[in-house]
Protein backbone atom coordinates (compact mmCIF):
# COMPACT_ATOMS: atom_id res chain seq x y z
CA UNK A 1 0.00 0.00 0.00
CA UNK A 2 2.93 2.37 0.67
CA UNK A 3 4.44 1.67 -2.34
CA UNK A 4 1.25 2.51 -4.68
CA UNK A 5 0.68 5.95 -2.21
CA UNK A 6 4.26 6.71 -3.34
CA UNK A 7 3.70 6.36 -7.27
CA UNK A 8 1.87 9.56 -8.02
CA UNK A 9 4.57 11.86 -6.61
CA UNK A 10 7.36 9.49 -8.60
CA UNK A 11 5.16 10.52 -12.09
CA UNK A 12 4.72 13.76 -10.92
CA UNK A 13 8.74 14.01 -10.66
CA UNK A 14 8.59 12.28 -14.13
CA UNK A 15 6.20 15.06 -15.86
CA UNK A 16 7.97 17.74 -14.32
CA UNK A 17 11.13 16.61 -15.64
CA UNK A 18 9.92 16.29 -18.72
CA UNK A 19 8.74 19.33 -18.95
CA UNK A 20 12.06 21.05 -17.86
CA UNK A 21 13.67 19.21 -20.93
CA UNK A 22 11.51 19.72 -23.20
CA UNK A 23 10.26 23.12 -22.22
CA UNK A 24 12.57 25.09 -20.29
CA UNK A 25 15.76 23.93 -21.70
CA UNK A 26 15.11 24.91 -25.21
CA UNK A 27 13.39 28.27 -24.25
CA UNK A 28 16.45 28.89 -22.55
CA UNK A 29 18.87 27.33 -25.10
CA UNK A 30 16.61 29.70 -27.86
CA UNK A 31 17.38 33.01 -25.90
CA UNK A 32 17.43 36.07 -28.29
CA UNK A 33 21.77 36.86 -28.53
CA UNK A 34 22.67 39.63 -26.29
CA UNK A 35 24.54 42.86 -27.34
CA UNK A 36 25.16 46.33 -25.94
CA UNK A 37 26.61 49.83 -26.53
CA UNK A 38 27.28 52.94 -24.12
CA UNK A 39 27.73 56.03 -25.83
CA UNK A 40 28.74 59.36 -24.40
CA UNK A 41 25.64 61.62 -25.71
CA UNK A 42 28.25 64.85 -25.81
CA UNK A 43 30.10 63.42 -28.15
CA UNK A 44 29.57 60.40 -29.68
CA UNK A 45 32.21 58.46 -28.08
CA UNK A 46 31.65 54.92 -27.48
CA UNK A 47 32.91 53.72 -23.66
CA UNK A 48 31.80 50.30 -23.49
CA UNK A 49 30.09 47.69 -26.40
CA UNK A 50 29.83 43.71 -26.56
CA UNK A 51 28.31 42.14 -29.67
CA UNK A 52 27.17 45.41 -30.74
CA UNK A 53 27.47 45.13 -34.66
CA UNK A 54 25.29 41.97 -34.76
CA UNK A 55 22.17 42.75 -36.84
CA UNK A 56 19.24 41.71 -34.69
CA UNK A 57 15.78 41.87 -34.45
CA UNK A 58 15.15 45.38 -33.17
CA UNK A 59 11.49 45.03 -32.18
CA UNK A 60 9.91 48.22 -31.02
CA UNK A 61 12.97 50.16 -30.70
CA UNK A 62 12.03 50.67 -34.51
CA UNK A 63 9.48 53.07 -33.48
CA UNK A 64 12.68 55.74 -32.80
CA UNK A 65 13.00 55.60 -36.30
CA UNK A 66 9.10 55.91 -37.52
CA UNK A 67 9.09 58.86 -35.17
CA UNK A 68 12.76 60.47 -36.48
CA UNK A 69 11.06 60.48 -40.03
CA UNK A 70 7.61 61.93 -38.77
CA UNK A 71 9.37 65.29 -36.97
CA UNK A 72 11.29 65.38 -40.39
CA UNK A 73 7.93 65.18 -42.40
CA UNK A 74 6.59 68.25 -39.34
CA UNK A 75 9.61 70.39 -39.62
CA UNK A 76 9.75 70.46 -43.56
CA UNK A 77 5.94 70.98 -43.86
CA UNK A 78 4.80 67.29 -45.33
CA UNK A 79 2.17 67.20 -42.22
CA UNK A 80 1.16 69.20 -39.39
CA UNK A 81 0.26 68.21 -35.70
CA UNK A 82 -3.18 69.08 -35.89
CA UNK A 83 -3.97 67.57 -39.22
CA UNK A 84 -6.75 64.61 -38.57
CA UNK A 85 -5.24 61.06 -40.10
CA UNK A 86 -7.69 58.54 -41.33
CA UNK A 87 -7.09 54.93 -39.91
CA UNK A 88 -6.90 51.93 -42.58
CA UNK A 89 -8.30 48.51 -41.96
CA UNK A 90 -4.26 47.46 -42.28
CA UNK A 91 -3.45 50.12 -39.31
CA UNK A 92 -6.83 48.91 -37.24
CA UNK A 93 -5.71 45.49 -37.59
CA UNK A 94 -2.07 45.53 -35.73
CA UNK A 95 -1.75 43.17 -33.30
CA UNK A 96 -0.85 44.65 -29.22
CA UNK A 97 0.87 46.69 -28.18
CA UNK A 98 -2.31 48.81 -29.65
CA UNK A 99 -3.92 52.08 -29.16
CA UNK A 100 -7.30 50.80 -30.23
CA UNK A 101 -7.94 52.33 -33.38
CA UNK A 102 -10.73 51.62 -35.25
CA UNK A 103 -10.97 51.16 -39.54
CA UNK A 104 -12.04 54.57 -40.40
CA UNK A 105 -11.67 56.71 -37.69
CA UNK A 106 -9.99 60.01 -37.91
CA UNK A 107 -7.77 61.18 -35.22
CA UNK A 108 -4.90 64.22 -34.67
CA UNK A 109 -1.79 63.57 -35.54
CA UNK A 110 -0.02 64.67 -32.46
CA UNK A 111 -2.01 61.60 -30.41
CA UNK A 112 -0.96 58.80 -32.98
CA UNK A 113 2.90 60.15 -32.14
CA UNK A 114 2.36 60.29 -28.39
CA UNK A 115 0.75 56.54 -28.48
CA UNK A 116 3.85 55.43 -30.96
CA UNK A 117 6.56 57.05 -28.34
CA UNK A 118 4.64 56.69 -25.03
CA UNK A 119 2.02 53.91 -25.15
CA UNK A 120 4.76 51.67 -27.85
CA UNK A 121 1.10 51.41 -29.80
CA UNK A 122 1.70 49.49 -33.64
CA UNK A 123 -1.48 50.64 -34.45
CA UNK A 124 -0.58 54.46 -34.09
CA UNK A 125 3.14 53.21 -35.42
CA UNK A 126 1.76 52.18 -38.54
CA UNK A 127 -1.35 54.70 -39.14
CA UNK A 128 2.07 57.23 -38.86
CA UNK A 129 3.55 55.84 -41.75
CA UNK A 130 0.77 55.30 -44.07
CA UNK A 131 -0.46 59.34 -43.51
CA UNK A 132 3.45 60.51 -44.78
CA UNK A 133 4.18 57.79 -47.46
CA UNK A 134 0.49 56.30 -48.35
CA UNK A 135 1.83 53.05 -47.59
CA UNK A 136 3.59 50.26 -45.36
CA UNK A 137 6.23 49.68 -48.32
CA UNK A 138 7.21 53.30 -48.93
CA UNK A 139 7.37 54.37 -45.39
CA UNK A 140 9.77 51.75 -44.72
CA UNK A 141 12.15 52.69 -48.08
CA UNK A 142 11.95 56.19 -46.38
CA UNK A 143 12.98 54.84 -43.00
CA UNK A 144 16.41 52.83 -44.83
CA UNK A 145 16.76 55.91 -46.55
CA UNK A 146 16.99 58.31 -43.75
CA UNK A 147 18.84 55.38 -41.87
CA UNK A 148 21.76 55.40 -44.59
CA UNK A 149 21.78 59.00 -44.15
CA UNK A 150 22.23 59.21 -40.11
CA UNK A 151 24.80 56.87 -40.46
CA UNK A 152 23.24 53.58 -39.43
CA UNK A 153 25.15 51.02 -41.51
CA UNK A 154 24.08 47.94 -40.76
CA UNK A 155 20.00 48.53 -40.24
CA UNK A 156 17.19 47.49 -42.89
CA UNK A 157 13.41 48.43 -41.77
CA UNK A 158 10.71 46.62 -43.48
CA UNK A 159 7.52 47.91 -41.75
CA UNK A 160 6.86 51.24 -38.84
CA UNK A 161 6.31 48.89 -35.80
CA UNK A 162 8.86 46.23 -35.16
CA UNK A 163 6.55 43.31 -35.63
CA UNK A 164 8.86 40.48 -36.53
CA UNK A 165 9.34 39.99 -39.89
CA UNK A 166 12.51 38.53 -42.04
CA UNK A 167 15.24 41.27 -43.01
CA UNK A 168 13.68 43.40 -40.81
CA UNK A 169 17.10 44.13 -38.45
CA UNK A 170 19.27 46.70 -36.90
CA UNK A 171 22.40 46.90 -34.68
CA UNK A 172 22.87 47.85 -30.89
CA UNK A 173 25.14 50.61 -32.42
CA UNK A 174 22.33 51.97 -34.91
CA UNK A 175 20.50 52.05 -32.23
CA UNK A 176 22.84 54.18 -30.36
CA UNK A 177 23.32 56.28 -32.83
CA UNK A 178 19.42 57.32 -33.26
CA UNK A 179 18.88 57.61 -30.16
CA UNK A 180 21.63 60.24 -30.12
CA UNK A 181 20.00 62.14 -33.27
CA UNK A 182 16.54 62.39 -31.66
CA UNK A 183 17.86 64.03 -28.81
CA UNK A 184 19.88 66.79 -30.81
CA UNK A 185 17.63 66.98 -33.88
CA UNK A 186 14.67 67.30 -32.26
CA UNK A 187 14.45 68.28 -28.76
CA UNK A 188 11.05 70.23 -29.12
CA UNK A 189 9.84 66.93 -29.39
CA UNK A 190 12.09 64.39 -27.01
CA UNK A 191 10.76 65.25 -24.35
CA UNK A 192 7.48 62.93 -25.20
CA UNK A 193 9.72 59.88 -24.29
CA UNK A 194 10.21 60.52 -20.88
CA UNK A 195 6.32 61.23 -20.24
CA UNK A 196 5.44 58.35 -17.78
CA UNK A 197 1.36 59.22 -19.07
CA UNK A 198 -0.12 61.37 -21.97
CA UNK A 199 -2.99 62.06 -23.68
CA UNK A 200 -3.53 59.84 -26.57
CA UNK A 201 -7.00 61.16 -27.61
CA UNK A 202 -8.95 58.32 -27.19
CA UNK A 203 -7.28 56.98 -24.43
CA UNK A 204 -4.53 58.15 -21.28
CA UNK A 205 -1.81 55.89 -22.00
CA UNK A 206 0.99 54.95 -19.62
CA UNK A 207 4.83 54.56 -20.15
CA UNK A 208 6.33 51.15 -21.03
CA UNK A 209 9.51 52.21 -19.30
CA UNK A 210 8.17 53.77 -16.38
CA UNK A 211 9.92 51.28 -13.92
CA UNK A 212 13.31 52.50 -15.02
CA UNK A 213 12.21 56.25 -15.27
CA UNK A 214 10.88 56.38 -12.09
CA UNK A 215 14.08 54.39 -10.60
CA UNK A 216 16.91 55.73 -11.98
CA UNK A 217 18.22 59.11 -11.46
CA UNK A 218 18.81 60.81 -14.09
CA UNK A 219 16.72 58.75 -16.77
CA UNK A 220 14.16 60.24 -19.45
CA UNK A 221 13.79 58.02 -22.70
CA UNK A 222 14.14 56.60 -24.96
CA UNK A 223 12.37 53.53 -26.03
CA UNK A 224 11.47 49.73 -25.30
CA UNK A 225 11.11 47.10 -27.54
CA UNK A 226 10.25 43.31 -27.12
CA UNK A 227 9.45 40.21 -29.28
CA UNK A 228 10.28 36.30 -28.55
CA UNK A 229 12.45 36.89 -31.31
CA UNK A 230 14.44 40.18 -30.33
CA UNK A 231 13.54 39.47 -26.37
CA UNK A 232 13.59 42.55 -23.85
CA UNK A 233 14.88 45.43 -26.22
CA UNK A 234 15.95 48.92 -24.98
CA UNK A 235 17.27 52.36 -25.87
CA UNK A 236 17.79 54.57 -22.83
CA UNK A 237 19.32 57.91 -22.07
CA UNK A 238 20.07 59.59 -18.73
CA UNK A 239 21.83 63.39 -17.86
CA UNK A 240 23.80 64.02 -14.66
CA UNK A 241 25.15 67.16 -13.83
CA UNK A 242 25.68 67.80 -17.42
CA UNK A 243 27.04 64.09 -18.49
CA UNK A 244 24.66 62.82 -20.67
CA UNK A 245 25.15 58.75 -21.95
CA UNK A 246 23.11 56.37 -24.03
CA UNK A 247 22.85 52.66 -23.39
CA UNK A 248 21.34 50.12 -25.58
CA UNK A 249 20.35 46.64 -24.70
CA UNK A 250 19.39 43.95 -27.56
CA UNK A 251 18.30 40.71 -26.06
CA UNK A 252 16.92 40.94 -22.17
CA UNK A 253 15.78 37.77 -20.77
CA UNK A 254 13.05 40.03 -18.67
CA UNK A 255 12.07 43.17 -18.05
CA UNK A 256 13.38 43.43 -14.53
CA UNK A 257 16.69 41.80 -15.95
CA UNK A 258 16.94 44.34 -18.90
CA UNK A 259 16.39 46.87 -16.43
CA UNK A 260 18.85 46.34 -14.72
CA UNK A 261 21.37 45.77 -17.34
CA UNK A 262 20.50 48.63 -18.69
CA UNK A 263 20.91 50.36 -14.88
CA UNK A 264 24.64 48.94 -15.17
CA UNK A 265 25.25 50.05 -18.45
CA UNK A 266 24.31 53.91 -17.46
CA UNK A 267 26.11 53.67 -14.23
CA UNK A 268 29.09 52.29 -16.17
CA UNK A 269 29.00 55.34 -18.89
CA UNK A 270 29.13 58.32 -16.01
CA UNK A 271 31.85 56.57 -14.44
CA UNK A 272 34.54 56.53 -17.44
CA UNK A 273 32.29 59.67 -19.21
CA UNK A 274 34.89 63.13 -18.66
CA UNK A 275 33.27 65.87 -15.93
CA UNK A 276 34.11 68.14 -18.60
CA UNK A 277 34.35 67.61 -22.86
CA UNK A 278 33.59 70.11 -25.67
CA UNK A 279 29.84 69.39 -26.47
CA UNK A 280 29.95 67.47 -30.49
CA UNK A 281 26.11 67.83 -32.08
CA UNK A 282 25.90 65.59 -34.73
CA UNK A 283 25.53 66.34 -38.44
CA UNK A 284 22.28 66.77 -39.54
CA UNK A 285 21.14 64.31 -42.12
CA UNK A 286 20.18 65.03 -45.81
CA UNK A 287 16.48 65.73 -45.47
CA UNK A 288 14.78 62.31 -47.42
CA UNK A 289 11.56 63.71 -48.27
CA UNK A 290 9.26 61.62 -50.96
CA UNK A 291 10.89 61.03 -54.07
CA UNK A 292 9.52 59.99 -57.30
CA UNK A 293 7.54 56.20 -56.90
CA UNK A 294 8.89 55.22 -60.06
CA UNK A 295 10.73 51.75 -60.13
CA UNK A 296 13.81 53.61 -61.48
CA UNK A 297 13.85 56.04 -58.86
CA UNK A 298 13.74 54.18 -56.07
CA UNK A 299 15.99 51.41 -57.22
CA UNK A 300 18.70 54.52 -57.74
CA UNK A 301 17.79 56.07 -54.27
CA UNK A 302 18.23 52.70 -52.39
CA UNK A 303 21.20 51.72 -54.20
CA UNK A 304 22.83 55.34 -53.76
CA UNK A 305 21.34 56.59 -50.69
CA UNK A 306 23.35 59.70 -51.08
CA UNK A 307 21.38 61.08 -54.13
CA UNK A 308 17.99 60.75 -52.71
CA UNK A 309 18.27 64.09 -51.30
CA UNK A 310 19.03 65.22 -54.47
CA UNK A 311 15.97 63.94 -56.33
CA UNK A 312 13.77 65.52 -53.15
CA UNK A 313 10.47 67.20 -54.26
CA UNK A 314 8.57 69.37 -51.82
CA UNK A 315 5.92 67.67 -50.35
CA UNK A 316 2.69 69.80 -48.84
CA UNK A 317 -0.53 68.99 -47.35
CA UNK A 318 -2.04 69.56 -50.62
CA UNK A 319 0.55 68.36 -53.68
CA UNK A 320 1.82 70.82 -55.92
CA UNK A 321 0.69 70.50 -59.42
CA UNK A 322 1.77 73.50 -61.48
CA UNK A 323 5.30 74.95 -61.83
CA UNK A 324 5.66 77.78 -59.68
CA UNK A 325 7.86 79.41 -62.45
CA UNK A 326 6.48 82.93 -63.26
CA UNK A 327 5.19 83.54 -66.47
CA UNK A 328 7.14 86.05 -68.56
CA UNK A 329 6.61 90.33 -68.40
CA UNK A 330 5.41 91.89 -71.49
CA UNK A 331 8.20 93.77 -72.62
CA UNK A 332 6.42 97.12 -72.22
CA UNK A 333 6.23 96.55 -68.62
CA UNK A 334 9.10 97.61 -65.85
CA UNK A 335 11.83 95.18 -65.74
CA UNK A 336 11.98 92.82 -63.10
CA UNK A 337 14.02 94.02 -60.04
CA UNK A 338 15.94 91.67 -57.86
CA UNK A 339 14.92 90.13 -54.48
CA UNK A 340 16.20 88.07 -51.82
CA UNK A 341 16.23 84.43 -53.26
CA UNK A 342 15.00 83.10 -49.74
CA UNK A 343 12.02 85.70 -49.73
CA UNK A 344 11.11 83.78 -53.12
CA UNK A 345 11.17 80.56 -51.57
CA UNK A 346 9.44 81.75 -48.43
CA UNK A 347 6.77 82.74 -50.76
CA UNK A 348 6.16 79.64 -53.13
CA UNK A 349 5.93 77.61 -49.86
CA UNK A 350 3.21 79.44 -48.37
CA UNK A 351 2.25 79.51 -52.02
CA UNK A 352 2.34 75.98 -52.33
CA UNK A 353 0.01 75.22 -48.93
CA UNK A 354 -2.94 77.60 -50.07
CA UNK A 355 -1.77 80.47 -48.21
CA UNK A 356 -2.58 83.87 -48.83
CA UNK A 357 0.68 86.15 -49.48
CA UNK A 358 1.00 90.30 -48.83
CA UNK A 359 2.66 91.40 -52.17
CA UNK A 360 5.91 93.31 -51.26
CA UNK A 361 6.45 96.20 -53.39
CA UNK A 362 9.95 95.97 -54.79
CA UNK A 363 12.76 98.36 -54.63
CA UNK A 364 13.58 100.56 -57.20
CA UNK A 365 16.48 99.63 -59.19
CA UNK A 366 19.48 102.55 -59.02
CA UNK A 367 19.70 103.83 -61.81
CA UNK A 368 23.39 102.37 -63.86
CA UNK A 369 25.55 104.35 -66.61
CA UNK A 370 24.21 103.14 -70.11
CA UNK A 371 26.84 103.84 -72.98
CA UNK A 372 26.56 106.62 -75.03
CA UNK A 373 26.91 104.65 -78.18
CA UNK A 374 23.78 102.83 -77.34
CA UNK A 375 20.39 104.93 -76.53
CA UNK A 376 18.80 103.73 -73.04
CA UNK A 377 15.57 102.32 -73.81
CA UNK A 378 12.62 103.93 -72.49
CA UNK A 379 11.11 102.68 -68.96
CA UNK A 380 8.49 103.09 -66.80
CA UNK A 381 9.62 104.44 -63.05
CA UNK A 382 7.98 102.89 -60.13
CA UNK A 383 6.35 104.93 -57.57
CA UNK A 384 8.56 105.81 -54.84
CA UNK A 385 7.90 103.14 -51.67
CA UNK A 386 6.38 104.32 -48.38
CA UNK A 387 9.18 105.53 -46.19
CA UNK A 388 8.01 103.43 -43.34
CA UNK A 389 8.56 99.93 -45.37
CA UNK A 390 11.35 97.97 -44.12
CA UNK A 391 12.61 95.45 -46.79
CA UNK A 392 14.87 92.78 -46.71
CA UNK A 393 17.42 93.82 -48.79
CA UNK A 394 17.98 96.59 -46.24
CA UNK A 395 21.40 96.46 -43.96
CA UNK A 396 20.25 96.14 -40.54
CA UNK A 397 21.61 99.26 -38.45
CA UNK A 398 22.12 97.46 -35.32
CA UNK A 399 25.98 96.36 -34.73
CA UNK A 400 24.10 93.05 -34.09
CA UNK A 401 23.69 90.88 -37.44
CA UNK A 402 20.26 90.43 -38.45
CA UNK A 403 18.41 88.50 -40.64
CA UNK A 404 15.06 90.00 -41.64
CA UNK A 405 12.94 87.61 -43.51
CA UNK A 406 9.98 88.97 -43.93
CA UNK A 407 8.44 92.55 -44.33
CA UNK A 408 7.44 94.26 -41.57
CA UNK A 409 5.30 97.60 -41.41
CA UNK A 410 5.51 98.00 -37.42
CA UNK A 411 3.89 101.06 -36.85
CA UNK A 412 5.51 101.65 -33.18
CA UNK A 413 5.27 98.07 -31.83
CA UNK A 414 8.24 97.23 -29.96
CA UNK A 415 7.23 93.75 -28.31
CA UNK A 416 7.87 90.14 -30.08
CA UNK A 417 8.18 86.80 -29.12
CA UNK A 418 11.24 84.00 -29.09
CA UNK A 419 10.80 80.79 -30.08
CA UNK A 420 14.55 79.46 -29.60
CA UNK A 421 18.02 79.76 -30.00
CA UNK A 422 19.69 77.45 -32.89
CA UNK A 423 22.51 76.40 -34.43
CA UNK A 424 22.72 77.46 -37.97
CA UNK A 425 20.33 80.63 -39.31
CA UNK A 426 18.81 78.52 -41.81
CA UNK A 427 17.34 76.05 -38.85
CA UNK A 428 16.05 79.62 -37.17
CA UNK A 429 14.21 80.45 -40.32
CA UNK A 430 12.79 77.28 -40.62
CA UNK A 431 11.38 77.11 -37.24
CA UNK A 432 9.77 80.45 -37.66
CA UNK A 433 8.10 79.46 -40.83
CA UNK A 434 6.57 76.66 -39.37
CA UNK A 435 5.40 78.57 -36.19
CA UNK A 436 4.06 80.99 -38.19
CA UNK A 437 2.03 78.64 -40.27
CA UNK A 438 1.37 77.16 -37.24
CA UNK A 439 -0.19 79.90 -35.34
CA UNK A 440 -1.34 82.08 -38.03
CA UNK A 441 -4.04 84.01 -35.97
CA UNK A 442 -2.05 85.78 -33.47
CA UNK A 443 1.46 86.24 -34.92
CA UNK A 444 -0.49 88.01 -37.90
CA UNK A 445 1.38 90.66 -39.34
CA UNK A 446 4.62 90.13 -36.69
CA UNK A 447 8.31 90.44 -38.45
CA UNK A 448 10.01 87.10 -38.24
CA UNK A 449 13.57 87.95 -37.60
CA UNK A 450 16.56 86.02 -37.05
CA UNK A 451 19.42 87.52 -34.56
CA UNK A 452 23.14 85.96 -34.42
CA UNK A 453 24.41 85.48 -30.99
CA UNK A 454 27.72 84.11 -29.94
CA UNK A 455 26.00 80.54 -28.85
CA UNK A 456 23.56 80.40 -31.73
CA UNK A 457 20.62 82.30 -33.41
CA UNK A 458 17.96 83.30 -32.08
CA UNK A 459 13.57 82.63 -34.02
CA UNK A 460 12.30 86.25 -33.05
CA UNK A 461 8.65 87.81 -34.08
CA UNK A 462 9.21 91.28 -33.76
CA UNK A 463 6.69 94.24 -34.14
CA UNK A 464 3.89 93.13 -31.96
CA UNK A 465 1.83 95.38 -29.02
CA UNK A 466 2.29 93.70 -25.30
CA UNK A 467 -0.79 92.60 -25.35
CA UNK A 468 -0.58 90.71 -28.74
CA UNK A 469 2.90 89.45 -27.67
CA UNK A 470 1.57 88.23 -24.38
CA UNK A 471 -1.33 86.38 -26.55
CA UNK A 472 1.02 84.90 -28.94
CA UNK A 473 2.93 83.02 -26.58
CA UNK A 474 0.33 81.75 -24.47
CA UNK A 475 -0.90 80.12 -27.12
CA UNK A 476 2.24 78.28 -28.48
CA UNK A 477 3.03 77.87 -24.79
CA UNK A 478 -0.52 75.76 -24.85
CA UNK A 479 0.55 73.83 -28.10
CA UNK A 480 4.25 72.97 -26.33
CA UNK A 481 5.79 75.41 -28.34
CA UNK A 482 9.25 76.96 -26.26
CA UNK A 483 8.23 81.01 -26.27
CA UNK A 484 8.85 83.73 -24.15
CA UNK A 485 8.47 87.57 -24.27
CA UNK A 486 10.92 90.25 -25.57
CA UNK A 487 10.15 93.82 -24.43
CA UNK A 488 11.26 97.34 -25.95
CA UNK A 489 14.93 97.86 -25.28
Amino acid sequence: MKTRGRQPVRWGLVAFATFWMLVVVPLSAAAAPYAALVMDARTGRVLYEQNADARLHPASLTKMMTLYVVFEAIENGEIGLDDKVRISANAASEPPSKLGLRAGQTIALRYLIRAAAVRSANDAATALGEAIEGSEAQFARRMNRTAQALGMTRSTFKNMNGLTQSGHLSTARDMTILGRHLFYDYPQYYNLFSRITADAGIAQVSHTNRRLLESYRGADGIKTGYTQAAGFNLTASAERDGERIIATVFGGQSTAARNAKVAELLDIGFQKAPSRVALQRPARPAYMGKIGTSPVTIAAAEARPELAGKTVRLATAAAVRKSLRPQLRPLSQVEPTLIAAKDDIERALLAAQGIEVASVEPEAVPDTPVSTSTPAPAETRPEPRSEDIVLASVPARDPTPEVVTRVSTSGGRHWGVNVGRYQSEYKARQVLLQTALNEMSSLEGSLRKVVKRPTGFDANFMGMTRESADLACRRLQAKKITCFMIGPS
